[in-house]
């Protein structure tokens, strides 16, 4: 299949796929005698891996550590699951940081009384930092 039908068979942007590429997460396909890349079922099966690693929030270097124990053939789910581990840690850290973000701004948010006066808490807090 071209780009084109990669694209559109996995729902990702075509200049997604050349960035892929590009960055050494997708192959470089071979092309036919025409000149076009033509991708195998292979492909577009890497392309859906790294699309829900992304939609799970793994960065590209962990999508790429992800996937060179793949190529490499010899992973243990051991050591998946310890790349996942760390990843489930950082969301939890960055699930706690929103919360106190959330907190924060719920108080800042409640203690302005919208009234029609040059006097905000909201602006205020942004000014002051708290």
């Amino acid at each position: 299949m071209k780009r084109g039908e990669l694209a559109k068979n996995t729902g990702c942007n075509i200049e997604t796929i050349r960035y892929y590429e590009n960055i050494g997460l997708l192959n470089d396909p071979p092309r036919n005698h025409s000149g076009y890349r033509i991708y195998a079922q292979d492909d577009r099966k890497r392309l859906r891996f790294i699309l829900r690693g992304r939609e799970l929030g793994f960065s590209i270097e962990q999508l790429r550590g992800l996937l060179a124990l793949v190529d490499g053939g010899r992973y243990t789910c051991a050591e998946v699951r310890d790349l996942t581990g760390h990843h489930l840690n950082a969301i939890g850290e960055k699930i706690a940081d929103l919360q106190r973000l959330e907190k924060t701004l719920a108080k800042t948010y409640a203690a302005c009384d919208s009234r029609q006066v040059p006097e905000c808490p909201v602006i205020d807090a942004l000014f002051e930092g708290t």
